[in-house]
């Protein structure tokens, strides 16, 4: 008989995910009162590191499938996409906060967060960075309240938000494409800092166009997560579609890049196989050439496990893109020695796990997926699920259940 407390299922996840709470409140204990440097190996030479490359830049970027399948739906009318457009918006709006809890470990004195709102500087592509996260965090939250509302049966607020809903899509792409090019320009701005193979004027649109590759990607990885975890089918002909768009938008991406190497004359440190180079090709070749040309194959698209691999392939790659541009190219530009401290890992980590603890939340209680919340979750074959074959619906494994509860009545 499993463990329980109180409804809750012990298993290794939670004791994983409380043990990690322990240490992120720890660590928090520690930085809020003995300062940055006690828990970063981040220094004045090296001032933006693991939490910058991955939390930050990697978190918005992978939050990115929010407005690209909202813009999908709403703007090109493509109503196919609609089912799967609750979740990437939940995935967009906790990986925001993620991002926005991060950062208030990793300023210096996050207690003046709020300047920005009031101590305007038009000029500073950081004042606009951070502009554009505070709005588009609003707009995520606002298109995250209809599933709030219907939860509690609140129809005339409900009614209002989906008249408001296509000024906050507009409103979304819009913050999203602002601040995902920004992010970008945050380095446009140090030519001297980075290694040629990562600074580029081009960096702003590379940013974008990137993002939104790794927005479907990660939409893909989610609905093959969110089948393991919560049983929910994966609408296949949609994941097989995102995964051709997937491969338009790295064939994009990769364009630009190469061509902006051989502008700018750099492609000799492509090949000189040294630490850049080598950091380089792999992260062009595992996380760009390869899953793009396995997402092009018709045969790979249709096989759902190949599918999977192919977009976690460019989760992975964009991410080492993220964490090159702002911890390897900076290194090798500038000569900063910096290894990330063990408690950095550890509250990025934490900080995930928050993110993966609010996602089942949601999941649990709200309608996310088509089929709604899980009540009373009957095991399911996922493999048997993508594979195409038949498997037990939640309709029918609620009937099971409440048969067999009947006839044990």
């Amino acid at each position: 008989m499993k463990a329980e407390l109180r409804g809750w299922r012990i298993s290794p996840w939670l004791v994983i995910f409380v043990g990690l709470m322990g240490l992120f409140f720890i660590i928090l204990f520690r930085r809020f009162t003995a300062g940055l440097g006690a828990i970063s190996n981040l220094s004045d030479e090296m001032p933006w590191g693991l939490w910058i490359g991955f939390d930050l830049l990697s978190g918005v970027a992978l939050a990115a499938g929010g407005f690209t399948v909202a813009a999908l739906v709403y703007i090109l009318h493509l109503e196919r996409f609609r089912p799967i457009l609750r979740s990437t918006i939940l995935t967009a709006f906790l990986g925001y906060i993620m991002v926005i809890l991060a950062l208030l470990v990793d300023l210096g004195k996050p207690w003046n967060i709020w300047h920005p709102i009031i101590l305007w500087n038009p000029h500073s592509v950081m004042f606009e960075v951070g502009w554009c996260v505070m709005l588009y965090t609003g707009v995520l939250f606002l298109e995250f309240l209809p599933l709030v509302l219907e939860r509690f049966g609140w129809r005339r607020p409900m009614r209002f938000l989906q008249w408001l809903t296509p000024v906050l899509v507009l409103a979304a792409v819009l913050l999203s494409t602002l601040h995902q090019s920004s992010l970008g320009t945050l380095y446009v701005i140090v030519p001297t800092k980075l290694h040629p193979l990562w600074y580029s004027p081009m960096l702003p649109l590379l940013f974008f166009v990137s993002s939104v590759a790794l927005g479907l990607a990660m939409t893909n990885v989610e609905g093959f997560l969110s089948l393991r975890a919560f049983g929910k089918s994966l609408h296949q002909s949609l994941m097989v579609d995102l995964g051709r768009a997937t491969a338009v938008v790295l064939l994009l991406y990769l364009t630009i890049r190469i061509e902006d190497l051989v502008v700018r004359k750099q492609m000799a440190h492509v090949f000189a196989l040294d630490t850049a180079s080598l950091f380089f090709l792999a992260e062009i070749l595992l996380g760009g050439v390869i899953p793009m040309l396995m997402l092009f194959s018709r045969r790979i698209r249709n096989q759902p496990l190949l599918l999977v691999a192919a977009q976690f392939m460019v989760v992975l790659g964009m991410i080492f893109n993220r964490l090159n541009v702002a911890v390897t190219a900076f290194q090798l530009g500038t000569g900063a020695a910096y290894s990330p401290n063990w408690m950095e890992i550890a509250l990025s980590l934490a900080i995930i796990a928050i993110g993966f603890f609010f996602f089942a939340m949601a999941v649990r209680y709200l309608r996310v997926f088509d089929e709604g919340p899980l009540v009373h979750p009957v095991p399911t074959d996922p493999y048997v699920e993508l594979s195409g074959q038949p498997g037990p619906t939640l309709d029918s494994g609620l009937r099971e259940v409440t048969g067999a509860e009947h006839r044990s009545g």
